[in-house]
């Protein structure tokens, strides 16, 4: 029965509840923190509304106990259940079947309704959204700060919320219940707790904003060393080939050494605070019970009401430690969701426009009509950049480094926006078709590919989605991977092509890299085709198989292909040399050497280097 009840409530909230991607989060923190939790506003009353019935039965347990030591101080046992038995069942009921079933609700809604769903929902969707930023925004930032961003604002929201609405909402129902009994019994007696309160709130004031500052330089202190453990580890080859584990070990001795010390900092006000806050406690207590001894000596109180009033006391001191830990860890939760905000918080850079269709390609032609671009920068890389690619050619972009090749193929991707003009594909502006579309007609190898910490497996049929096992045993085999795959092992055990190959694919060699990048789009087989020095981490004889079979994927497709080794696209179609963004001579290779600018210089030096004594006009390509 519990279990059933259990799917039930851990179902009522859906982590994964469809949601605008595109609205950009409000900034500042309270509506940042409401525009998270609105959709769980009914469930966060509930919550109020338990914890107030909870915390109203434990206050009226202390004044049940006075109650009762009233009554056997002045009832007979004969005469006690007669009389006041309907009273006792009553109380007896409250506690036993009323006071566990309020304490069930409020934790099944806190503990299986609301937390781990709203955390992770929270964690979603500022995930979703985050994926949604341009290339930019991610170049600007470690990844690292960034999933932590996403994954501290759900914990960090949520802390705050329910140990308001639920903690505090508890301590403060607690204390009015506690005063209204005292100021009823005797103003002498509520005297005491009033002082003991204006002193705890000065304390609050005094203890949490430094708290919270020297929590920030703790976690300050926490985060660099992390960063700088994780940087070494992450150039551990640096490390090693430059013998510099003695500067790294001084570096992160020295950054422990600071948040050491932040951390003694923090820990020097918390002991203070918590000694002064015992004796302000130790003072409640004695001065309490001596008051109560006096009003009982003058007939003013019972014995009952004595109990009472010192257990609600014994409470109060009881919660005041953790209360104060409770506020500081309210404040500091609100910080990190400041800071999450301030990261996360960003409207999209690009986006698909409002009516967005997706791309369809029939074709594959591409045009560059008067492209501007300056990478928001005042001097442009293209001014006026026209650029036509006729369906199914296949084109070298040749030029020095810095000359537009990568930026003229991410500005096809949109993976920046232009500034002026337009990319069409097959007479379709790409700005006006969703990204998602775009980028799925377009299969793309990079010099450095970098693989999904998963599977081989995985990571070829991350070209195509439903993959057969089959096919991707096949485009492995196209690439030549096949063999070298089903060598692979790693330290669970597993083998082949269900092997994990390490963050960013560093298990693997630069070759095996490029040759598992170049079977996923194989696989994906995308009508058009970009090649970003995709044979350069390859050594001859591989490199000779994989142009073969590049050469039997271009058949049909438009093809794009950067290379600074010449002599690997000087057999394409049509070579565009380009120069500082200005497309400045194009033509086969042949004309292009024959003509003698820059194509043939780039091409003359080349070779001259590697071939001396072939003719640059008749070298094969």
């Amino acid at each position: 029965m519990f279990a059933a009840l259990f799917r039930y409530l851990e179902t009522r909230i859906d982590v994964f509840a469809p949601f605008d991607e595109r609205e950009t989060p409000p900034r500042g923190v309270w509506p940042f923190m409401w525009h998270h939790i609105k959709g769980v506003k009914g469930w966060m009353a509930l919550i109020m509304l338990t914890g107030l019935a909870f915390s109203g039965i434990e206050a009226m347990m202390y004044l049940m106990v006075g109650w009762f030591v009233d009554l056997l101080a002045t009832q007979s046992p004969q005469t006690i259940w007669s009389d006041h038995g309907w009273l006792l069942t009553g109380a007896a009921f409250l506690l036993v079947v009323v006071r566990p079933i309020v304490y069930f609700a409020n934790h099944a809604i806190v503990d299986q309704v609301v937390v781990p769903q709203i955390t992770n929902q929270i964690r979603w969707r500022n995930h979703v959204y985050t994926l949604g930023h341009a290339l930019s925004y991610f170049q600007n930032d470690f990844a690292g700060r960034l999933s932590a961003r996403v994954i501290q604002a759900g914990q960090s929201i949520r802390g705050a919320t329910i140990e308001v609405i639920d903690d505090l909402w508890y301590a403060l129902i607690f204390v009015a219940v506690a005063l209204g009994f005292f100021g009823k019994t005797s103003l002498w007696l509520a005297l005491p707790v009033v002082a003991w309160l204006g002193a705890y709130v000065a304390l609050l004031i005094y203890f949490v904003p430094r708290a919270k500052k020297r929590s920030e330089a703790n976690s300050l202190g926490r985060s660099s060393t992390t960063g700088r453990i994780v940087d070494a580890y992450t150039n551990i080859l640096t490390v090693k080939l430059f013998a510099r584990a003695d500067a790294e070990r001084s570096s992160v001795r020295d950054s422990l050494t600071r948040w050491n010390a932040s951390f003694l900092h923090l820990s020097r006000l918390i002991t203070g605070v918590s000694v002064i806050l015992q004796t302000m406690n130790s003072l409640l207590v004695v001065v309490t019970a001596g008051l109560s001894l006096w009003l009982w000596s003058h007939g003013e109180m019972t014995p009952g009401a004595v109990a009472a009033a010192i257990g609600l006391v014994l409470r109060l001191v009881q919660m005041s430690g953790w209360l104060i830990h409770l506020v500081r860890g309210v404040f500091e939760n609100i910080g990190s969701v400041q800071e999450s905000m301030e990261t996360i918080a960003k409207p999209h850079d690009l986006t698909d426009a409002p009516d967005a269709v997706p791309l369809v390609v029939d074709k594959g032609g591409i045009r560059f009509d008067h492209v501007r671009f300056n990478y928001g920068r005042q001097a442009g890389l293209f001014e006026d950049l026209t650029l036509d690619i006729k369906p199914g050619e296949r084109i070298g972009l040749v030029g020095p480094s810095g000359a537009g090749k990568s930026t003229l193929v991410n500005l096809l991707l949109r993976l920046y926006p232009v500034a002026g003009g337009r990319v069409l594909i097959d007479g379709q502006d790409i700005a006006l078709v969703t990204q998602d579309s775009l980028r799925a007609q377009i299969g793309m190898v990079t010099q450095d590919n970098s693989l999904l910490h998963r599977s081989i497996g995985d990571n070829i049929a991350y070209g195509r989605i439903g993959a057969t096992e089959g096919e991707i045993t096949a485009a492995a085999e196209r690439a030549s991977a096949h063999d070298f795959v089903q060598g692979l092992s790693d330290q669970d055990g597993r083998q082949g092509f269900e092997s994990r190959v390490g963050e960013r694919g560093v298990k693997l060699s630069g070759g095996q890299r490029q040759r598992i990048a170049i079977a996923r789009v194989l696989l994906k087989d995308a009508p058009i085709l970009i090649l970003d020095e995709a044979t350069s981490a390859l050594d001859s004889e591989v490199e000779a198989t994989i142009q073969e079979q590049l050469t039997s994927l271009m058949q049909g497709k438009t093809v794009i292909a950067i290379a600074h080794r010449l002599s690997t696209i000087a057999a394409l179609d049509r070579l565009i040399v380009l120069d500082q963004g200005r497309i400045v001579d194009s033509g086969s290779h042949a004309e292009l050497v024959a003509r003698g600018g820059l194509y043939a210089r780039l091409w003359s030096r080349q070779s001259g280097g590697f071939l001396a004594a072939a003719d640059p006009e008749t070298t094969p390509a």
